[in-house]
């Protein structure tokens, strides 16, 4: 499998192309380490970066490329007690090496649009077969960016609300999930909100909890958590 040149990479690209929109002048890149997706294309990348603001400045050189990520809270409420359970993913991370528990989410492949990639990443890791129209965005006018000092990763968030018996909602958790050929072992859990919400460590995962709370106004349950 021939492996595509950073430089080629949309998301190499994309980077590029705002950094130059924000009038930054670039004097040079160097790429120190990037590993490939199974079919060649550019994962993430470890840069150093020597660029110039419009003001003069020297900008921060270490980038951390990894391009336009999508997370997905999946809301499943019992159609009897109205009751909400989120489904989540459990996997190592490398931030402890341990088991962390996550809204399904995934990298934004080429130049797929995210939306596109937020349902194939719902069914590869929970097995829940959806339609993009079912997924509300949570983050419609802008991207959002969680380390804007040393990565361009840029989140997409979405959410999606089914209502299901509660037999069906308890069928979609521990479930062996994930890709081979990307070396995922995820396993899906399906717990009641408050609970999901205390599971969760990783700060997108909590701001996308909050962003759902305060697009549906259920204040009740912000409380709780």
């Amino acid at each position: 499998m021939k492996k595509e040149l950073l430089y080629d990479a949309h998301k190499f690209k994309l980077w590029k192309k705002n950094l130059q929109r924000n009038g930054l002048k670039i004097n040079h890149v160097t790429e120190h380490f990037t590993r490939h997706r199974h079919n060649g294309e550019v994962l993430f990348s470890l840069l150093t970066l020597d660029a110039e603001t419009p003001e003069g400045d020297k900008i921060p050189p270490v980038c951390f490329l990894k391009g336009e990520v999508v997370s997905m809270l999946v809301c499943l409420i019992d159609e009897k007690t109205k009751d909400k359970y989120l489904l989540l993913v459990k996997q190592r991370r490398i931030a402890e090496g341990g088991y962390t528990y996550e809204h399904p989410a995934g990298m934004v492949d080429g130049t797929q649009a995210p939306l596109e990639i937020a349902v194939q990443e719902i069914r590869e890791e929970t097995g829940l077969e959806i339609s993009p129209d079912e997924l509300v965005n949570l983050s419609p006018d802008r991207r959002l960016f969680p380390s804007t000092g040393t990565s361009d990763e840029a989140m997409y968030f979405y959410f999606i609300e089914l209502t299901l018996p509660l037999e069906k909602i308890l069928s979609y958790g521990n479930k062996n999930m994930g890709t081979t050929y990307e070396f995922e072992r995820i396993t899906t859990h399906v717990v009641p909100f408050t609970e999901g919400h205390q599971l969760i460590n990783n700060t997108n995962g909590l701001l996308l909890n909050y962003k759902y709370l305060g697009h549906i106004k259920d204040f009740k349950l912000m409380g709780e958590i």
